[in-house]
């Protein structure tokens, strides 16, 4: 039996779950968007207190977080919350990559369907203009593209869709639609990542030992922060 409390913020939603060896136990997520700061403690709060599962924080096993690719500050609040719990309860840290959080359920639905056994999953996090984060899964979840941030054109993956078909989904592939028109290039509603997702993730790096260094981790940025700053108003 291991307590595993999830905690995702690499979008606009921000959600928290408790699970109990890969089930989850309880979840919460605010979909108000520029809210992590301070939803994310009232949602792990949340957890706590309509659960009878497990009565405290404290008999927590491990925490895990989305360790990115996504939203900078996003990113940042989850893995420090995360981190503080770990320090605090002296708690192992799980970080699992955004982009697997948010492939899992679609291929997870899709599996043993008759869909053809080629076909790749293309999870895709917004990051403004027609720049996306992405990676590409196989049905069993082994990452086949390295995670990158990709400029979309209508040339983006033409190696990849005249030998498969792709399924693409994710708040960053709904504004490729109209650019990814061939014929493989298969666009899937999905909920976006959400941590309640990251159950079986999370305990299988519980059962193997993957852990983080809590004092030194950082996120998986990806691209550097570009602060801007406001155009003064002529009066």
């Amino acid at each position: 039996m291991a307590y595993i409390l999830c905690i995702e913020t690499s979008t606009s939603i921000c959600s928290t779950a408790l699970i109990d060896d890969g089930k989850v136990v309880a979840a919460r997520q605010n979909n108000e968007g520029n809210s992590h700061a301070t939803q994310l403690t009232l949602l792990i709060q949340e957890l706590f207190n309509d659960s009878s599962v497990i009565p405290a924080i404290s008999d927590i096993d491990a925490v895990a977080v989305s360790c990115g690719p996504g939203s900078y500050t996003g990113l940042r609040i989850g893995v420090s919350t995360a981190k503080g719990i770990c320090f605090a309860l002296d708690k192992p840290l799980i970080a699992i990559s955004s982009l697997a959080i948010l492939a899992w359920p679609v291929v997870k639905q899709n599996y043993g369907s008759n869909l053809d056994t080629e076909t790749w999953y293309c999870p895709m996090i917004d990051a403004r203009r027609m720049e996306v984060y992405t990676a590409m899964f196989d049905q069993n979840m082994v990452q086949k593209r390295e995670t990158s941030a990709d400029i979309i054109d209508p040339n983006s993956y033409q190696d990849i869709l005249k030998r498969r078909k792709v399924f693409f989904f994710g708040n960053g592939a709904k504004k490729c639609q109209d650019t990814l028109t061939h014929k493989n290039a298969v666009f899937f509603e999905d909920e976006g990542p959400l941590a309640r997702n990251m159950a079986s993730l999370a305990h299988d790096a519980w059962q193997n030992g993957r852990f983080e260094d809590v004092a030194y981790f950082e996120p998986f940025y990806l691209k550097d922060f570009i602060a801007t700053t406001p155009k003064r108003k002529v009066l």
